[in-house]
């Protein structure tokens, strides 16, 4: 019997090896010599500045899979409006570190105030935050309220989202999770991403650029890290935060969004009263690159056009 458990120990093990196999993101960010990246106190972040460099500044917060190609169609619109846009990857994605350990509010928001402070970016931000984004970006201005000028939220999380029964096991199940993420999340993770090539209107790049993090070590674990960390925490302090402070917040949600169901703006509401709510019809989760345009055409009906910095 001993080499039935030396069999079944070693497949246990198997998907920890396979992590501890994959590619290093260093590698990958060697091979795109273009690429720009700041080397922060956690660890290296990859960003892209877009817009004239005396445009107002706007910063785009992604989500908890879609590293920040997911921002280019809107940033580029954006940029067009006059706009400085910077988009970044958070730890974890795309091309920033994978940097271990306990990915909460606290965590993120280090790393949005480390690198605009690298960039020598001061106040006057517009902020936008997409999905887990949209639970980043409320913890930032209220730990940075004199940076802001206005917060816009799409599909935001921390107001009562929904990632499903998988999530919900792997997160709260201890190293069982770690290896379920490594195993079955990893595959429904795939097929997800691969039903998503038959969107309309699909910005290209992005099926691509999220399938193609899971060849990068660490990738699951940080996405696991941010679905027990800053996923599972309360947010309403942060929104109470934003309204005192009295930063314009705009939200703009899917109408068929399972992931971030439009109840969450009655709840939004209910802690910030002046936080304006948009819904954008036959829209689902994949608002910023599916239904970019009625994005754009959300943010031009009730944001102030931008001016260039004084």
């Amino acid at each position: 019997m001993e080499w039935l458990a030396g069999l079944l120990a070693a497949l246990a093990l198997a998907p920890f090896a396979r992590e501890a196999l994959r590619r290093p993101v260093a590698a990958r960010r060697r091979a795109g010599h273009s690429a720009s990246v700041a080397k922060l106190p956690q660890g290296v972040t990859h960003y892209r500045w877009r817009g004239p460099e005396d445009g107002a500044v706007a910063v785009c917060v992604h989500g908890l899979t879609t590293p920040g190609i997911v921002w280019d169609r809107i940033a580029d619109a954006l940029a067009a409006r006059g706009y400085r846009v910077l988009t970044y990857d958070l730890f974890g994605r795309g091309l920033s570190d994978r940097v271990r350990g306990e990915q909460d509010a606290a965590f993120f928001t280090r790393q949005l105030a480390d690198l605009l402070d690298a960039l020598g970016v001061g106040d006057d931000i517009t902020l936008f935050g997409y999905s887990m984004g949209g639970a980043i970006a409320p913890a930032f201005a209220a730990a940075h309220p004199e940076k802001l000028r206005q917060l816009v939220l799409i599909a935001p999380a921390g107001l009562g989202h929904d990632l499903g029964p998988a999530s919900r096991l792997i997160a709260n199940s201890g190293l069982l999770g770690n290896w379920l993420m490594l195993t079955v999340y990893a595959r429904s993770f795939r097929r997800a991403c691969e039903a998503e090539r038959g969107l309309p209107a699909l910005a290209p790049g992005v099926v691509d650029a999220q399938v193609g993090q899971l060849r990068d070590r660490g990738f699951l674990p940080a996405v696991l890290a941010s679905l027990r960390g800053v996923l599972d925490e309360p947010l309403d302090d942060a929104h109470r935060a934003v309204a005192v402070a009295g930063i314009p917040v705009l939200a703009i949600w899917g109408e068929t969004d399972e992931v971030i169901p439009i109840a969450g703006k009655e709840r939004l509401a209910a802690l910030n009263s002046g936080a304006v709510s948009t819904v954008i019809e036959g829209a689902g989760h994949t608002l910023p690159y599916t239904h970019d345009a009625a994005v754009i055409a959300a943010v031009d009906a009730h944001l102030p056009h931008a001016s260039p910095r004084t």
